[in-house]
């Protein structure tokens, strides 16, 4: 299973170094998330983050970035839904139902399919679909490796992730809350070892 962490929506201090942190202890894929920010705070975040990981970083704005920085790519959204004419890299979009995820899989690398689980991050974002749907969605071809989890993603929901089908989980809030706790490394670890 693919691992990704999504930035936290505010510039953090010391958020470089945990990047490079969470590339250290395994980290597949950065999403780089800050929606309004500028192109020169989005190119300075990059600036501070080690060079050997830019190709593992997707932008969700800003995508001239992508070959300025010999990104992995960009993450198509509501607020930039379009690929840039002329871009060949990686892309992955944003789907909220299954049916997007049926309409973008065969333009995208990979989709996010959220909300999975009541969101840690966005008050009042809540689960958006059964067992029962993401079960049948599963076993119609719907969830499979090109359909990662997003919205609420905690090491315990892994087993279930992956009984689900998904090919990765995308965590936010959980990892962000965690930053500065003691324990941060072990946790990590934990959760390179489930994924």
């Amino acid at each position: 299973m693919k691992w990704i962490v999504i930035t936290s929506p505010d510039f953090l201090s010391g958020e470089a170094l945990f990047i490079d942190r969470l590339f250290c202890h395994g980290l597949d894929v950065l999403h780089l998330r800050k929606p309004g920010a500028s192109y020169e705070d989005c190119r300075h975040l990059l600036s501070e983050i080690p060079c050997r990981w830019h190709n593992r970083i997707v932008v969700h704005e800003h995508f001239s970035l992508a070959a300025e920085y010999s990104l992995l790519g960009i993450h198509l959204n509501r607020r930039c839904p379009d690929v840039p004419e002329g871009f060949r890299g990686h892309v992955s979009c944003s789907c909220h139902c299954l049916d997007e995820v049926v309409a973008a899989k065969p333009h995208c690398d990979y989709v996010f399919l959220s909300p999975i689980f009541d969101s840690i991050s966005k008050q009042g974002y809540s689960a958006s679909f059964t067992d029962n749907d993401l079960q049948q969605a599963h076993v119609a071809g719907t969830i499979d490796h090109k359909v990662v989890a997003l919205g609420g993603i905690t090491s315990s929901h892994i087993p279930q992730i992956k009984a689900w089908g998904f090919g990765g989980a995308a965590f936010l809030g959980d990892v962000w809350s965690r930053m500065n706790d003691a324990g941060v490394d072990e946790y990590l670890d934990t959760l390179r070892l489930l994924l």
